[in-house]
């Protein structure tokens, strides 16, 4: 099929330093720390006590509406602490679970669990809200909420793409399990009624374009080799790159009869159905020049970062550690929380990497013009943010920029622009403006 390119984004050093390194399941921790807010949307609330034994996949908190998921044990322990923590994606006090292990796993599944093609549409839906599924790419938008669209839907898209630098996760899932991540896709074209999947793939992976093809093919699923191009991963711009279909400013992808599900998600979903086992591990790359030895690993949620750095070997000279990749993560200030059903990596960089200079006044280059893939104006949206102008900066569409970095990555003045519109942003919300 044809592919088409989409305006702005930039052209970062891949640096996929794990890209051969074949995945590792790393053994159960001995304790998990579990944020109980990992959803976009509403958190779900405990349903469990200090003191409480239970089990791996038990719910211990229940969603809280229909955008929320619940949250599930990830080992088979006792709940030693309920406690408050600060949360690395909202910077505020969060819920946390603290689960010691006492035993090896002692299974509480989803039923019944068979093949996706004996679950009727509806079936599969609530299994996904069930199992506690998310967008596994970073962003924890409920999977069951995706697969419930308002609108008439034809084409269901996996993405991927892996756009980041450094993350090779979804590329490993691929090769490793693609047959699962197909199951799991045709799964979600089931409850969405659609016949059309495609499979978008950057060119930078053709393991995984290999393995995809090979899964996909027989079952009518079509494979789409991509430019290497960030944020090629975003759904909107994967959508057009696909389809040539313009998602509008302030839409949603179902708007232009498209759902995107990421292929770790998809491979979840195919958990939830066939094995009966809800959202309690999840691939993670551990990379950076700050690791001696990349991993791509599969760990159950809650596991302490510090564990899984370790696996890697850690490195004397790091100097900041990223929740995911450089572009979009989030830089971590300890290393003791869990990963998260979103956390799609743990980069770690030295000094060298993170060097940057002094912030300086805007030269008026607009370059950050020309890398923006949502077509803002991002030094006129800073000029307006220093002047706390916060209504025309709604005006002139902040809410649409995806905060992909792409105008940071290139200012000659070294101007963190995405730091300050996530501010910007917040005070907006709070002035009642979308």
């Amino acid at each position: 099929m044809s592919v088409w390119t989409f305006m702005g984004g930039v052209h970062p050093q891949t640096k996929k330093l794990g890209k051969h390194v074949p995945i590792e399941k790393v053994s159960v921790p001995s304790k998990v720390e579990l944020f109980v807010a990992q959803n976009l949307g509403k958190p779900p609330k405990i349903t469990v006590e200090v003191g409480a034994d239970v089990k791996t996949g038990q719910k211990i908190a229940e969603s809280d509406g229909f955008v929320s998921v619940p949250l599930h044990s990830p080992v088979t322990g006792r709940v030693v602490e309920v406690k408050k923590q600060k949360h690395p994606v909202t910077s505020r006090p969060a819920e946390v679970v603290v689960i010691e292990t006492k035993s090896d796993d002692e299974w509480v599944r989803l039923m019944p669990a068979k093949s996706y093609e004996q679950f009727e549409p509806k079936e599969i839906v609530k299994r996904a809200q069930e199992a506690g599924l998310v967008g596994m790419g970073g962003a924890t938008f409920p999977t069951h909420v995706k697969l419930s669209p308002s609108k008439k839907v034809d084409t269901l898209i996996l993405n991927g793409a892996e756009c980041e630098p450094y993350l090779t996760i979804d590329d490993r899932i691929m090769v490793e399990f693609s047959e699962e991540v197909i199951k799991g896709g045709l799964a979600f074209a089931r409850a969405l009624g659609v016949k059309h999947i495609l499979v978008g793939v950057e060119e930078n992976k053709p393991q995984a374009i290999d393995a995809m093809k090979r899964a996909g093919g027989p079952v009518g699923v079509e494979v789409v080799k991509l430019p290497t191009k960030y944020p090629q991963g975003s759904e909107k711009h994967l959508i057009y790159a696909m389809t040539k279909r313009v998602v509008p400013a302030g839409g949603l992808p179902m708007d232009v009869g498209v759902v995107v599900q990421n292929v770790s998600t998809a491979r979840a979903m195919y958990k939830a159905l066939e094995l009966g086992e809800p959202l309690v591990e999840r691939g993670v790359s551990v990379t950076g020049e700050g690791v001696e030895s990349p991993k791509n690993l599969i760990a159950r949620i809650g596991t302490p970062v510090s564990e899984l750095v370790d696996l890697a070997k850690l490195r004397e000279n790091v100097s900041r550690v990223v929740l995911g990749g450089p572009m979009m993560g989030i830089a971590i200030s300890t290393l003791d929380i869990g990963i998260m059903k979103g956390t799609s990596g743990i980069t770690v960089l030295t000094n060298e990497i993170v060097k940057k200079g002094t912030e300086m006044n805007c030269i008026g280059c607009a370059r950050c013009v020309k890398a923006c893939p949502m077509m803002l104006e991002p030094y006129l949206l800073y000029k307006l943010f220093k002047k706390k102008r916060f209504n025309e900066m709604a005006d002139d569409h902040l809410m649409d920029c995806i905060e992909c970095g792409s105008c940071a990555y290139v200012c000659p003045s070294n101007i963190d622009h995405v730091k300050a519109f996530k501010t910007a942003k917040n005070v907006i919300r709070a002035l009642g403006r979308r």
